[in-house]
């Protein structure tokens, strides 16, 4: 499986549409939030932490559903018909697939961190940007089993339109663009029972210098559980399908 994990890792990362949109766009986005008609003091350092978390988990979320896209690509050039005839069970598979996603979140955490840090000025101890980039890292394993369950279930032209779809959704609703204090009350309240707010909330924990909630952690295990599932039965209707 770890021949299986080198491979799909050095396929992705030779994909220039992934390092453009998948590193570049949240980059993008975190300097023109926290750089246009934003002013100077701690007011405007707290957004720029707040916002360097949502753009990071948002980057990492992307990334991490994406990965579908390729999924579906390599079961219409029959890579699957190859995988059912070696050794691999159906969970051995997704997870070695789902181990390659979570490699590739990395780039996308690491340049929202590093733009935070040298641009705008983010500060903090060595054991805090450690913590921020891991819980972020973990915290992607939802939408990496959700993104491939639509690669496994989906055609590869629907799994790019519904991948972004669910890419944007989650993002919008979980607050990742926005802060959820700006949402009306009913749309707040569902926000905290979705994976992409507490995704994020697992990073803003960190950065008050807390640790995440037990709420949190069983809302994404929920999640986890849940989308694994789906990945797995997605898996083997497809590896079943001519």
């Amino acid at each position: 499986m770890l021949d299986y994990i080198r491979l799909e890792v050095r396929r992705t990362l030779r994909d220039r549409g992934f390092v453009v949109f998948g590193i570049g766009m949240p980059v993008l986005m975190y300097v023109l939030l926290t750089n246009i008609g934003v002013g100077a003091g701690g007011a405007a350092m707290e957004w720029k932490i707040a916002s360097m978390v949502g753009m990071a988990a948002y980057g990492a979320l992307g990334a991490a559903i994406g990965s579908g896209t390729g999924v579906a690509e390599d079961k219409q050039l029959g890579w699957l018909r190859q995988l059912r005839i070696t050794p691999l069970s159906p969970i051995r598979v997704v997870v070695g697939r789902g181990l390659t996603a979570s490699v590739t979140v990395l780039p996308a955490i690491a340049a929202v961190l590093l733009v935070g840090a040298l641009v705008n000025g983010v500060r903090m101890p060595a054991w805090q940007w450690a913590a921020l980039a891991g819980v972020l890292w973990l915290g992607t394993a939802p939408f990496t089993l959700l993104g491939l369950g639509n690669g496994y279930r989906l055609s590869a032209q629907s799994t790019g339109v519904v991948n972004t779809g669910c890419m944007v959704l989650l993002s919008i609703v979980g607050g990742l663009w926005f802060p959820t204090e700006l949402f009306p009350g009913w749309l707040r309240a569902l926000s905290s029972w979705t994976p992409g707010n507490r995704f994020a909330e697992l990073g803003r924990s960190v950065t008050q210098g807390g640790a995440p909630g037990p709420g949190t952690v069983a809302i994404l295990a929920l999640w986890l559980a849940l989308f694994g599932g789906y990945a797995v039965y997605a898996y083997r209707r497809a590896a079943r399908t001519p």
